[in-house]
């Protein structure tokens, strides 16, 4: 569809699941992250198989880096079609009461602000074109607490409510956004909400056949690809032993 298709966070997991998916779904890509050396790559990678792709190395906190980025994009690559707001971490599992501060703000500056800074720097464009999607992936955390989820969740509960929101804002247009709310997924997640606790990430994934990262890039192309009347608004993919946030019957 040769469509230019912008992912953040697209060094490993859900990301990184989504660039291979909308390459081979024929479409150009921009992928972010903060580590070069990875991103190289995954160009390489998909270069070999004669994917047009840029890579752009910042961090999704820093807006001032973001723009700089994107605003020295080659002029026929600066028509972003969709922009899929994937980076994100969930960092700690304490009560509420003995969180970490750092870990907090780590949380709340990427999962929200680095949301909004791209949908800020992004998203204007695409308005003036009356066209384009925006794909925020959200969880399933973000319906409701579970426990240890609290600032975590709170971020994903923000990023429907910023969904939802923005979708209001450009009712008025051709423009479309997509919140998917994936439950467990196999990925590098838990091993960073553990600080590379490995034996503890195990766990997490013990006695239950969790979602993988393409389970999720395969909806995300699939609302990218609907015909451009039908809006796919919000999507909560859970693996089949899982029926929300905290109730997970493990085998």
């Amino acid at each position: 569809m040769n469509r230019i298709v912008l992912i953040t966070g697209a060094t490993s997991g859900i990301g990184l699941a989504c660039a291979r998916k909308f390459a081979e779904n024929g479409d150009k890509l921009i992928l972010t992250g903060r580590n070069e050396q990875r991103l190289f790559a995954i160009c390489q990678e998909l270069k070999a198989k004669g994917v047009e792709i840029l890579a752009l190395t910042f961090d999704v906190r820093d807006r001032d880096k973001a723009k700089q980025c994107l605003d020295e994009l080659p002029k026929d690559w600066q028509n972003i079609d969709v922009l899929v707001n994937n980076a994100g971490l969930a960092l700690g599992l304490e009560p509420e009461y003995e969180g970490n501060f750092e870990d907090w703000e780590t949380m709340i500056d990427t999962n929200i602000k680095g949301l909004l800074n791209m949908t800020r720097l992004i998203v204007p464009n695409m308005v003036k074109r009356n066209s384009g999607h925006i794909i925020n992936i959200g969880s399933v955390a973000g319906d409701a607490a579970y426990a240890g989820g609290n600032v975590y969740c709170a971020t994903k509960a923000a990023v429907k409510a910023l969904s939802d929101g923005l979708r209001i804002d450009v009712a008025d247009t051709s423009i479309r956004v997509t919140n998917l709310k994936p439950g467990l997924v196999e990925t590098n997640f838990s091993k960073t909400r553990f600080h590379g606790d490995n034996d503890r990430a195990a766990n997490v994934y013990k006695g239950i056949t969790p979602l993988t990262g393409d389970d999720i890039a395969d909806v995300a192309v699939y609302a990218a690809n609907a015909p451009a009347h039908v809006q796919i608004a919000e999507v909560l993919i859970l693996a089949t032993h899982q029926a929300n946030g905290s109730v997970i019957v493990r085998k």
